[in-house]
């Protein structure tokens, strides 16, 4: 992983199943921001997850910014991934899925 970084290997085992949806940079950054916002203890931001990833004095702030602002990678396909991983996981073989779409915010 990162040498400024510790992913627990049982996070970065499932984190390792949605590697497709960046580059190898990307990707470094995302396991470490996913890493920081499920350590942190205080407010849900960016700030929040590198303090929670122990980022705050190796990294630039910038660097994640950059990650949501312009780093190569799509939120939609990430979503299509992760959907597609819980019912793998969680749905047995052949049944049926009924999924409702609230499309008040658009």
């Amino acid at each position: 992983m990162l040498p400024d970084s510790t992913v627990p290997a049982s996070l970065l085992a499932v984190l390792e199943l949605v590697r497709g949806s960046f580059t190898t940079p990307t990707f470094r950054t995302f396991a470490a921001l996913v890493t920081g916002l499920i350590a942190q203890t205080g407010r849900c931001t960016v700030t929040g997850m590198l303090t929670g990833a122990a980022l705050t004095r190796t990294w630039s702030h910038e660097r994640a910014h950059v990650f949501f602002s312009r780093s190569r990678w799509n939120p939609d396909i990430l979503g299509v991934s992760l959907s597609h991983l819980v019912v793998r996981r969680l749905l047995p073989e052949g049944a049926v899925l009924t999924v409702a779409v609230d499309d008040t915010l658009f």
